[in-house]
């Protein structure tokens, strides 16, 4: 029955520690969820039942290793889909980036400019 109740509790999570199980974690509540698990155990529920006895109480959050389901998708495709929309995002502004030669993005000089420039480099040369 303890070997049972260990094995069970290490695919669950501690709601305060979050990223261990509650077989690892020290915490007030996790020794709690290890007695309600031993509980129903004892009480003769199945691996499957008891499990399930605590999800229920808790939600998909309290496993480690949370089911494929609707309401979870986007945390399980979410990150790749990020990657894909930065990747996308990325490769336009490159692209549109190589397609603006710098010199279409240059004005001409206007004429005042193009003196004061003639200026400064005569000033220059005579130094």
């Amino acid at each position: 029955m303890e070997l049972r109740a260990r094995i069970l509790s290490q695919d669950l999570r501690c709601v305060v520690c979050q990223n261990q199980s509650i077989d690892d974690s020290n915490a007030p509540l996790a020794h709690d969820l290890r007695m309600l698990l031993r509980e129903r155990l004892t009480a003769g529920d199945t691996d499957k039942q008891a499990v399930d006895f605590i999800v229920a109480r808790y939600g998909n959050f309290v496993l480690l290793k949370p089911p494929m389901q609707v309401n979870t998708a986007l945390l399980w495709f979410g990150p790749a889909l990020f990657l894909l929309f930065a990747l996308f995002a990325f490769s336009r502004f490159a692209r549109k980036r190589a397609a603006i030669s710098p010199v279409d993005s240059l004005s001409p000089l206007s004429a005042t400019e193009q003196s004061r420039l003639d200026a400064l480099l005569d000033t220059r040369g005579q130094k």
